[in-house]
């Protein structure tokens, strides 16, 4: 794994502390890597449930990590499957860039601009209230948004996640924002991304 050596640097967003690298993985490298992710990994369409009934999510998801990694989000509650070679790797590199560590990693492809992730925090009790999620872009550019919780005076902030970028978000940032992946109409090809997190085995599930 080629990590580049250019450091994270800060975006200035109040209330959140978020660090950037757009070229955390040569070109080359994230395109060989979003070819085997994408071939290898248990791909799951999992059903969360809106206003009484039951949707497919709108992207493929699998969540990989240590056994007591086990993580609960939307109402689904997830199990890791082992580390892949590949995945463990990955790890290694994004906790030498960040200075954290993680046991986790959850993993959505979104197959065209027609997958999407709505609007959220990463604010569950086994993440802790400080979380650090490194989160790893391969394949199509994406834009990334943010948006204030209540309480905080600022405007929407968007970032474009080109392939090989690493977005750390870290600190209050999950108390003070929410983050989107919307549609876009415009025609894209598939974009993987991975988001490396730490789960505390003693936090209830």
């Amino acid at each position: 794994m080629s990590a580049s050596p250019v450091s994270l640097q800060p975006l200035p967003l109040p209330g959140a502390e978020l660090f950037f690298a757009p070229n955390f993985l040569p070109a080359a490298e994230a395109t060989a890597l979003l070819t085997a992710l994408t071939a290898t990994v248990a791909w799951e369409q999992r059903a969360i449930r809106l206003f009484g009934q039951k949707f497919p999510q709108p992207r493929l998801t699998a969540w990989y990590g240590d056994p007591e990694a086990r993580y609960t989000y939307s109402g689904l509650a997830w199990e890791p499957r082992p580390w892949l070679p590949a995945l463990a790797e990955l790890r290694a590199s994004v906790e030498a860039a960040t200075a954290a560590r993680y046991n986790s990693v959850l993993l959505n492809l979104y197959r065209d601009g027609r997958d999407s992730m709505g609007w959220h925090a990463d604010d569950e009790p086994e993440l802790g209230p400080t979380p650090a999620i490194a989160s790893l872009s391969l394949g199509a550019m994406r834009r990334f948004r943010l948006r204030p919780r209540a309480g905080l005076l600022h405007a929407p902030f968007g970032i474009d996640l080109p392939t090989g970028s690493l977005l750390l978000m870290r600190g209050p940032t999950q108390q003070h924002w929410q983050h989107a992946l919307p549609k876009t109409a415009r025609p894209v090809g598939p974009r993987l991304n991975l988001t490396f997190r730490w789960v505390s085995p003693a936090a209830p599930n």
